[in-house]
């Protein structure tokens, strides 16, 4: 029979420990924590735990089909120039496999982005960045060591 309380390597736990400091950006936790770390402290008694998760999503401009094509060709043909370059070594040849991978990756390139923009139908004609942020991070430690890491974290003005 398993123990129940044996934890499974990789699996998501939750954080334990006592909070030695309350922050409102992860810079400040990270700062926190080197602060510690410069000072001799064993940091791996530590986890900086951001709570209040937000997935926030950032729009950064309109999306044209003009703007489609022009990154299709442009990342296939950064791609097609890799293999190219790869084929040029291999084979030893000249300029040609450098130029066919160019001209392949382009093809390629335009219809792996046309393709999902056309099956949009004009749902989502906007480019963005996805970010997981916490409305702010604490910082726990093993409850051996936290006063200590509290009252080391008492003389940093953050």
């Amino acid at each position: 029979m398993t123990n129940p309380m044996r934890q499974t390597p990789g699996l998501p736990t939750p954080p334990k420990g006592w909070p030695v400091g309350s922050y409102d950006t992860y810079a400040q936790a990270q700062r926190a924590v080197d602060y510690l770390s410069d000072n001799e402290f064993a940091v791996e008694n530590l986890t900086i735990v951001g709570v209040d998760l937000m997935q926030v999503e950032r729009v950064l401009g309109r999306l044209t089909w003009s703007k489609v094509i022009v990154g299709g060709l442009g990342s296939g043909a950064w791609l097609g120039a890799f293999f190219g370059l790869l084929m040029t070594l291999v084979a030893g040849s000249t300029w040609t496999p450098i130029l066919i991978g160019v001209g392949a990756g382009m093809v390629f390139g335009l219809i792996s982005a046309a393709v999902p923009y056309a099956a949009t139908r004009g749902q989502r004609d906007f480019t963005s960045t996805m970010q997981l942020v916490a409305g702010r991070y604490d910082v726990l430690c093993d409850p051996r060591a936290a006063e200590k890491a509290r009252d080391m974290l008492a003389r940093l003005a953050i």
